[in-house]
């Protein structure tokens, strides 16, 4: 055999046959679904069919959860009441477990599958949520897939798809004081920009992303698609396996040895080639933030709104002011005097434990001089949180420690929005127009760097708050 690359060798195992039109059947081994996968239901309903192999199918509802409260009953919305209702009646029908309203494992899809074990190297994965690449972290090959493939999955466990080129992400150095996983995956999509990655599986290496928590490592493959990539990967090393360790559906006993000795066999071979090489130094990432209105518009805190007149191509140019136009920046505006309306901590790129930890070293003693929310990603991590007392650190400080897990104000379609023209610090993946309510300007942020914003009203270098 010749050198493959980690993509490679994954993709190789699961094939089940290869079409002369260049679509390949792929084995499916975990498929996550939320409280959106009702479509994929009824789609079996109507064809009086049942997911052919529940044991490897989980969910939890989190798109349509209302972060002040677990209750179903609260939620106002009869047609978001009835995706989470209907979330109950499929997984029993079709013997799928479930992590409902009431469960403590019941938590944001992206959190709840790395944190149960369910997500482990060398599996194929997927979830209708483009933010699937996640799960790439425990190196994984993980993707997000569309409603029509969802019920594809539940009856077939198997999908069609054209097999990807492979795109290698090299960090090396070491990050500096201040600067996160957040930062790093910011600096990428702002380098290579967000159709960078199309039509590639990234795998994210060097000494920087080893350094990494998972925790970070989510992060960093959280945003994968932010750059346009199909998915995103980090190889399985000594943290993955005593991250996996113990968790309830990890494998066990003399499953689980023969599990990790596959799995330090997947990292990519020395001599393995990519299809396009990136590079970028870890010395040189600052914290970061966005400015427009895709996630590519990355920069330091310590620059200025561009300008687009600097641009030399036209429609480029129309792009930026059409973003300086929706978010009402002026160029030359340096970026920490910004003042800020509101402050997001949750989504599936950071809402962990590292995540709120993060967050709670720069609160811990201040007070937030603006609205501030945090959103544990799962019911688990919000017990974590509060048995640290760090519920009592954002309380003390102003911030609102929110009820129920979910996704919250990141996707802005259960009740947790913004207002118009709110000027918004969000730990979320994205920043598009109305992401997070009509007429709402979301600018991308650490935990740490949105902690920050929250006590000093404006957009602040978290350097300059020591802890």
């Amino acid at each position: 055999m010749t050198a493959a690359t980690m993509f490679e060798k994954i993709w190789r195992r699961h094939i089940v046959v290869d079409r002369d039109d260049g679509y390949t059947l792929l084995y499916i081994d975990r498929h996550l679904m939320h409280d959106g996968s009702a479509m994929g239901f009824a789609k079996l309903r109507e064809r009086n069919i049942k997911v052919r192999r529940p044991e490897r199918s989980f969910a939890t509802p989190d798109h349509y959860v209302r972060s002040d409260s677990g209750r179903i009953d609260d939620i106002v919305d009869p047609r978001h009441k009835r995706m989470i209702e209907q979330i109950g009646e499929n997984t029993t029908a079709h013997r799928v477990t479930l992590f409902g309203l009431g469960d403590a494992r019941q938590g944001i899809a992206h959190v709840v599958g790395p944190e149960q074990g369910i997500t482990q190297p060398g599996l194929t994965l997927v979830c209708g949520d483009s933010h699937t690449s996640t799960h790439g972290a425990l190196g994984a090959l993980a993707f997000g897939i569309g409603t029509s493939e969802v019920a594809h999955v539940m009856a077939t466990q198997c999908l069609w798809q054209r097999k990807p080129k492979a795109m290698r992400v090299t960090v090396d150095g070491q990050l500096g004081v201040g600067v996160t996983a957040k930062d790093v995956i910011l600096a990428v999509i702002g380098k290579i920009g967000a159709a960078g990655a199309v039509g590639h599986v990234i795998e994210y290496a060097g000494s920087a992303i080893r350094s990494l928590s998972i925790e970070g490592r989510l992060t960093v493959c959280n945003m994968s698609i932010e750059a346009g990539a199909r998915a995103g990967m980090v190889a399985p090393d000594d943290k993955t396996i005593a991250y996996l360790e113990g968790r309830p559906f990890a494998p066990k006993g003399a499953d689980w040895n023969a599990a990790v000795e596959l799995w330090r066999t997947l990292p990519s071979d020395a001599e393995a080639v990519f299809d396009r090489e990136v590079r970028l130094s870890a010395a040189d990432v600052e914290p970061m933030m966005t400015w427009g209105t895709s996630p590519e518009d990355a920069l330091p805190i310590s620059a200025r709104v561009p300008d687009p007149a600097s641009v030399a191509d036209s429609a480029k140019q129309e792009a930026m002011q059409r973003a300086l136009d929706y978010m009402g920046l002026t160029p030359g505006t340096r970026l920490d005097e910004l003042p800020v309306d509101r402050v997001f901590i949750g989504s599936c790129t950071n809402s962990r434990i590292e995540d709120l930890r993060d967050a709670a070293r720069i609160v811990r003693g201040r007070k937030a001089t603006v609205p501030a929310w945090v959103v544990a990603g799962s019911g688990l991590i919000k017990r974590q949180a509060e048995a640290e007392g760090l519920d009592q650190i954002f309380r003390e400080a102003n911030f609102e420690w929110r009820e129920q897990p979910g996704c919250s104000m990141c996707v802005g379609m259960n009740g947790d929005i913004g207002k118009p023209g709110q000027r918004i610090a969000s730990t979320s993946n994205r920043n598009f127009v109305g992401r997070q309510g009509p007429g709402v300007r979301t600018h991308l942020v650490s935990p740490a760097m949105a902690a920050a914003a929250a006590i000093t009203g404006h957009f602040t270098d978290v350097r300059q708050l020591p802890v």
